[in-house]
């Protein structure tokens, strides 16, 4: 692992201010909401709800608010989401997937586009860097005051693919479909999450150089992250540690 691992871009979102929950909540809300009207309000058969849930426990969405959500979803508002996911480039050719859920593709595409402007990036079309990444369940864990080697023990017996461990953290890695079996498989030892979902993992890095493009990169994901209709975004930066402030 190095400065772009999970638990790294973690701790930099932490960091900042705690106004970013209620952001937090509500974008776990949507993925909820999508997942129930695409597939059902039961998690044992709906496999994408499944998941959901397990980022939302992760990100600490209380278990009434997620159940308030999925009786939501069944009910009068039937706001239609589209999920569309972008791609394109940042400073220095850093590859970035931004997934969204929209009302109005018009607006996300807009604002999405604007930020990769105005930080020194460029929009791309679908495939010009998703090719660079591969889908897999990555739980984070706080490492503080565990034993290295039974996190990886424990891990490895309830399913995991791999384990690294760097800097107070550990990620542990799955196969995208058993995501939830191995959280709680370790949920039952004991275990507690930073983070908890499939995740787009870059199968190569970039490590960006001068401070100038560190900056706009830092600029062009907080300012993304920021977006109502942004869910996640992706990127194969190698030292994300080193962006300011």
């Amino acid at each position: 692992m190095s400065g772009h691992s999970k638990w790294n871009n973690i701790k930099r979102k932490k960091e900042k201010t705690d106004g970013a929950r209620a952001k937090i909540f509500t974008k776990m809300g949507r993925e909820i909401t999508v997942a129930v009207r695409s597939g059902g309000p039961d998690p044992s058969t709906n496999g994408k709800l499944r998941d959901v849930i397990a980022k939302a426990k992760a990100n600490n969405v209380p278990s009434e608010n997620i159940e308030r959500i999925i009786k939501k979803a069944q009910g009068a508002d039937k706001t239609d989401y589209e999920n569309i996911v972008y791609e394109g480039y940042g400073p220095g050719g850093i590859a970035v997937i931004v997934e969204t859920l929209t009302d109005n593709r018009n607006r996300t595409a807009g604002d999405v586009r604007h930020y990769f402007d105005k930080y020194g990036g460029n929009l791309g079309t679908t495939g010009c860097v998703s090719f660079m990444f591969e889908q897999k369940g990555v739980i984070t864990i706080n490492m503080e005051d565990l034993e290295e080697e039974k996190v990886m023990d424990d891990a490895i017996e309830c399913g995991a693919d791999d384990v690294n461990i760097e800097d107070g953290g550990a990620e542990i890695l799955t196969v995208p479909a058993d995501l939830v079996s191995v959280c709680e498989a370790l949920e039952a030892k004991g275990y507690s999450f930073e983070s908890a979902e499939v995740a787009q993992v870059p199968s190569n890095y970039t490590r960006l150089e001068g401070e100038e493009n560190l900056k706009k990169m830092g600029q062009l994901l907080d300012h993304l992250e920021e977006l109502d209709d942004v869910q996640n975004v992706w990127h194969n930066l190698d030292n994300e540690d080193e962006l300011p402030e």
